[in-house]
C-alpha cells in the first residue's frame, strides 16, 4: 500500500501548531488547578471558660486567676474568701457571676452550703435567699447553678429566681446538671438573657479527664462557632488550671478566649445594672 504525503502550506502548518500549543496549556493549566487546594472561609471561634466554685480558698485558686486569659469566675456567696476571690477575679479582668447553690437529685444538703435554693422554701424564702447571694457577691453581672439538678427542673422555683436576676440585670447560664432543666422555657417567659454550658472540663478529677473534654470541645468547635465549658477550682482545681495553661497555647491559633458577657446579645454599650433583653436566636 503507497502512503501519499498530503502537502501543507506553511501557513496551515503554523496555525496547527499555536492551536495545539494552545490546547496544550489549557490542559496544563486545568491540571494544576486541579491539584491546588482549594480554599474555604473559616468563621472565627470562641471559646468562654468558666470556672466555678471560688469563695472558699480552694486548690487551683490562684492558678486559675493566673491563666492569659479573659475566664467567667463563678463565686458561691456566704463563704471566707467570696469577696476576696470576686474582687481579685475583677481587678484581672474577668467577668464575676453568682455560683447560686441549688438542690440536686441526689447528694447531701450539707454540700450546698449557706443560702441554698431548695424545692421546699416559699417562693417569699427563695427570693430573699437569691437577693441576699446576689449582694453577697461584688461585680456580679451574672448567675449560674452550683449542683441544682432537682432546682433547675422545677418550674416554680425558677420562675422565682429569674425574676430576681431580671429584676438586678443579672444574666443566667444554665450550668445543664439536669437534662429536664425548664431555665430555656421560663427565662423566655420572663425576659432574661441566658446561655447554657456545653463541655464541663472536670466531672471526673483526673488529669487525663480533663484532656479527653479538651478533646471533646476542639470536636464541638468544628461543628459550632463557640463553645461554653465549665471547670472548677477544688478538688479537680489543680489539674484543671495546669491543663488549660498548656493548652491555651494551641487553641489561641483556632479560636479565641472570650468571657461569658462577649457572647450574650446584649445592647451596646454594656451597662451593668441595667435589665437585659431576651435576645433573638
Amino acid at each position: 500500500m503507497k502512503i501519499i504525503a498530503m502537502k501543507t502550506s506553511p501557513w496551515r502548518r503554523g496555525a496547527l501548531l499555536s492551536v495545539g500549543l494552545a490546547l496544550i496549556g489549557v490542559l496544563t493549566a486545568q491540571a494544576t488547578v486541579a491539584k491546588e487546594p482549594v480554599a474555604t472561609q473559616t468563621t472565627p471561634r470562641q471559646i468562654a471558660v468558666v470556672i466555678d466554685d471560688f469563695g472558699n480558698g480552694m486548690k487551683g485558686t490562684n492558678q486559675m486567676l493566673e491563666l492569659p486569659i479573659k475566664l467567667t469566675v463563678a463565686v458561691m456567696p456566704f463563704l471566707p474568701t467570696t469577696k476576696q476571690d470576686a474582687e481579685a477575679a475583677f481587678l484581672k479582668g474577668h467577668d464575676v457571676i453568682v455560683h447560686l447553690p441549688m438542690e440536686p437529685i441526689r447528694g447531701l444538703r450539707s454540700w450546698l452550703g449557706p443560702g441554698s435554693i431548695t424545692t421546699d422554701l416559699t417562693d417569699e424564702e427563695i427570693r430573699k435567699r437569691v437577693e441576699a447571694a446576689i449582694a453577697d457577691v461584688p461585680h456580679a453581672i451574672g448567675m449560674n447553678n452550683h449542683m441544682g439538678s432537682k432546682a433547675t427542673a422545677d418550674k416554680r422555683v425558677m420562675r422565682v429566681v429569674l425574676q430576681v436576676c431580671k429584676e438586678k440585670g443579672l444574666f443566667f447560664l444554665d450550668s445543664r446538671t439536669s437534662y429536664r432543666t425548664v431555665v430555656p422555657k421560663i427565662a423566655k417567659e420572663v425576659g432574661v438573657v441566658t446561655l447554657h454550658n456545653d463541655v464541663f472540663l472536670d466531672d471526673v478529677y483526673t488529669q487525663n479527664h480533663v484532656l479527653r473534654q479538651i478533646g471533646v470541645m476542639k470536636k464541638f468547635l468544628t461543628q459550632n462557632e463557640r463553645c461554653i465549658v465549665i471547670g472548677h477550682v477544688g478538688p479537680p482545681g489543680l489539674h484543671t488550671s495546669g491543663v488549660l495553661k498548656s493548652v491555651i497555647p494551641e487553641l489561641s491559633q483556632k479560636a479565641t478566649f472570650v468571657p461569658l458577657t462577649q457572647l450574650l446579645p446584649l445592647p451596646e454599650p454594656f451597662v451593668q445594672g441595667q435589665p437585659f433583653v431576651q435576645g433573638q436566636k
